[in-house]
């Protein structure tokens, strides 16, 4: 007869896990887990410390798997122990896993502070949590914190649901996205909060099918689609949707930013019932964005935007300019829709404005400040 279900405990096996000793544990437990015949066994990390090395949990899985995460999960310290270990591109990944169910109410600590402080030129692209080619994934009510850079990313993905996540570094702490996405399709956020030093969700090439609702965000850089198109490349984005989140105190609200080298389109995307609390530009398409602080020179090219939407969007600014369209001067940014926009300045007795280069659209209903989209007529 088939068991329905089982569990494996880290917590059995060992008392004290310290990285150089008993990653081997982990690996092992999962690969239990993961061909065992029975229907969606479990992987319980008990309400333990735990000390481990950069670890991949690999699949195919035999079916769907449960990794419970009651304890704490600890990365090397910092850059002098890393330095011992083979890899320094992720602290925990999962890939080619097709069925996984992540939960809990343990915490991934990653311990990046050291790696904030050193030049980018040094810096390993770290990630706390990777998931690479992998479908069907469901993560909620895990914390993770102080990542090296980016704390969740997926790579090549499909059919992904995060939800009660909280996600923290400190402002300032260089590169730490929330969540980074990227050539993956059919993504969920909802209901979890993320402050970092960077973007709190950046959205990259090769994305469809995205919806993130309530969100809160700050400190940070906002949520982002992009920086895309940096290597000229052509990029393909669609059907982004955000609706009923919070920026307090970020860089940036809802960004669209993309290099002057990028090709393609970004098109079907929606930001809707957001408030900001002394954010930085809190409406901004960025079509000049630069990474080379020696400025980048002119293209004939760009990326097409199209079919943007603003929607019931109320707060406070730190920019003068609380709506920014810098769209490419080769490739117009087109059907930009403004309804319900009501902006101030976080100082009192100042007025913000709307800037606009090539941003072609229409705007009703109460628009503060006033619109500089150019009708279609």
């Amino acid at each position: 007869m088939k068991v329905l279900s089982s569990t494996i405990t880290v917590g059995h096996f060992l008392r004290r896990c310290h990285y150089r000793r008993f990653c081997g544990i982990f690996k092992g437990i999962w690969n239990d887990t993961s061909n065992s015949e029975t229907d969606e066994p479990t992987m319980l990390i008990s309400r333990r410390q735990f000390f481990l090395r950069p670890t991949t949990f690999r699949g195919p899985c035999k079916s769907k798997v449960h990794f419970v995460l009651l304890g704490v999960l600890f990365a090397p310290s910092g850059p002098k122990e890393w330095k011992e270990l083979n890899d320094t591109v992720k602290f925990i990944e999962f890939e080619y896993v097709n069925g996984l169910y992540i939960h809990g109410v343990g915490l991934i600590n990653d311990r990046g502070k050291g790696w904030w402080e050193i030049s980018c030129r040094y810096h390993p692209d770290l990630k706390a949590l990777r998931f690479h080619k992998s479908t069907d994934i469901h993560m909620s009510q895990i914390r993770i914190i102080d990542s090296p850079q980016t704390h969740i990313l997926l790579l090549g993905c499909n059919d992904v649901e995060f939800e009660g996540l909280f996600i923290k570094s400190p402002d300032g702490s260089a590169n730490t996205d929330g969540i980074h996405i990227q050539a993956t399709n059919n993504v969920f956020i909802n209901s979890s909060f993320i402050g970092s030093g960077d973007d709190c969700v950046s959205i990259g090439d090769g994305i469809s099918n995205v919806n993130i609702t309530y969100v809160s965000c700050g400190p940070g850089h906002g949520i982002s689609i992009g920086s895309l198109g940096g290597s000229g490349n052509v990029v393909n984005v669609s059907n982004i949707h955000v609706r009923h989140a919070i920026f307090n105190g970020t860089q940036n609200g809802a960004r669209i930013k993309t290099y002057q080298t990028g090709r393609g389109e970004v098109r079907d995307v929606e930001f809707s019932d957001m408030k900001f609390i002394d954010a930085g530009n809190p409406i901004i398409i960025d079509q000049y964005y630069c990474g080379n602080p020696n400025g980048c020179p002119p293209t004939n090219v760009g990326v097409q935007i199209s079919n943007v939407s603003y929607t019931d969007m109320y707060g406070t600014s730190k920019a003068d300019v609380a709506v920014n369209f810098n769209c490419s001067g080769n490739v117009a940014c087109t059907d930009i829709k403004l309804e319900n926009i009501n902006l101030t300045s976080s100082t009192i007795g100042k007025q913000v404005t709307s800037s606009c280069n090539n941003a072609y659209g229409e705007a009703k209903g109460t628009i503060e400040p006033k619109s500089c989209l150019i009708s279609k007529t």
